[in-house]
């Protein structure tokens, strides 16, 4: 097990596409003190990920924190951060990623080519071409269509969204229970899975129509949904969060009770495949491997599950960090912890084909002075 701090992970290295070889002076982001936080990782995390040839970004909006985690030349674990104000849904490939943000949805572009490297060890940097101002609707997962249309979880007015570009946003569907778009979370409406490259199931905490009215149902009243018959598909979940259909079924994390697994086709049956310490909200795949994001249960909104029964019966402490599963036996291949300050994990993506990705925060003081441009025509 190896130990590392976040400060010397943490600064962004650039520099410009044309001048890829060339290192220049690393500057830590400009970001407020956050208090002391620790991170470990299992020894084989580095190896995992170069051997799979991909990456991983997640999010933690109680910090405000976008991660991007892969592996550095020299062979060793890289993780970078950059500040992002309540960082939740993240969604990306190679060349673009998407977040969702406290009032905003950013687009960050790959600046870099197929055969460039910053600092000469950098096959990918993210930096923030556009930011769509939505207000605080609480955004929770994004999902991109095969048209690049972005779709996302509008978690306070209980309804799937498309971008405006005259409005916060424009609602597109919603659970045929919410008889009224408010701001009011009535069910707290919050993961979305893609399948071929458009939204098909979503999860809520439950079937409420008044205001914050999932905080009574958590135990056994989540749901997921297909938003095309609109058809219950599965219901008596606890929390269910971040539905994804990968290998022919479709997965959720049954968060109340730390558990991912699948549903049955036919009647909607969870069979439950792993069982992770922590409050689940986050997922994406890889071949045969499952990538959770964990947090400690919150106080007031994610205590008194059956969580807590369980973490008892196995004489074990929440954790906050990422775990990936074997989907075949249940076991742990790798994991990745956080401790101290930062105690909340939100989403997850997979970055296929990209090794060491880097990314420039807004604030940051690099994206002020880092300039790229298209060539002259």
């Amino acid at each position: 097990m190896t130990k590392k701090k976040p400060e010397a992970a943490a600064e962004a290295e650039t520099a410009t596409p044309e001048n890829t070889n060339k290192p220049t002076e690393a500057q830590p982001n400009a970001q407020p003190e956050a208090g002391k936080i620790d991170i470990n990782f299992s020894h084989g995390l580095a190896g995992f990920l170069a051997s799979n040839a991909i990456s991983i970004g997640f999010t933690s909006y109680q910090t405000g924190r976008l991660y991007l985690v892969g592996a550095g030349p020299d062979g060793k674990l890289a993780l970078h951060e950059a500040q992002y104000p309540q960082a939740m849904g993240v969604a990306g490939d190679q060349e673009r990623l998407y977040l969702g943000t406290l009032t905003q949805i950013v687009r960050m572009e790959n600046v870099l080519g197929p055969d460039q490297l910053a600092n000469g060890a950098h096959d990918k940097v993210y930096v923030p071409r556009n930011m769509q101002t939505t207000g605080n609707i609480d955004i929770h997962e994004l999902g991109i269509r095969e048209n690049g249309r972005m779709v996302f979880v509008n978690t306070r007015y209980s309804c799937l969204c498309e971008p405006s570009v005259k409005h916060s946003f424009k609602p597109i569907w919603k659970p045929e229970f919410i008889t009224k778009l408010a701001p009011e979370d009535r069910c707290h409406l919050n993961g979305l899975a893609m399948v071929d490259n458009e939204p098909k199931y979503v999860s809520a905490v439950c079937k409420s129509d008044v205001v914050d009215g999932w905080r009574d149902r958590r135990h056994d009243g989540g749901v997921i949904i297909d938003i095309e018959t609109n058809a219950i598909m599965a219901d008596g979940l606890s929390m269910p969060h971040s539905p994804r259909f990968h290998a022919e079924k479709l997965w959720v994390l049954n968060s109340g009770t730390g558990e991912l697994g699948w549903l049955h086709p036919s009647d909607g049956a969870f069979t439950p495949v792993a069982f992770f310490p922590g409050f689940l909200r986050g997922l994406a795949f890889h071949n045969d491997h499952a990538f959770v994001t964990l947090s400690k249960p919150r106080h007031g909104r994610f205590e008194g599950l059956a969580l807590d029964d369980k973490l008892k019966e196995k004489d074990a402490d929440a954790w906050c960090g990422i775990q990936i599963v074997s989907l075949s036996s249940g076991d742990v291949a790798q994991w990745l912890r956080f401790d101290g300050a930062i105690t909340e994990l939100f989403d997850i993506c997979v970055l296929p084909g990209v090794k060491n990705p880097i990314t420039l925060g807004p604030q940051s003081q690099e994206i002020r002075d880092f300039i790229t441009m298209e060539a002259l025509q």
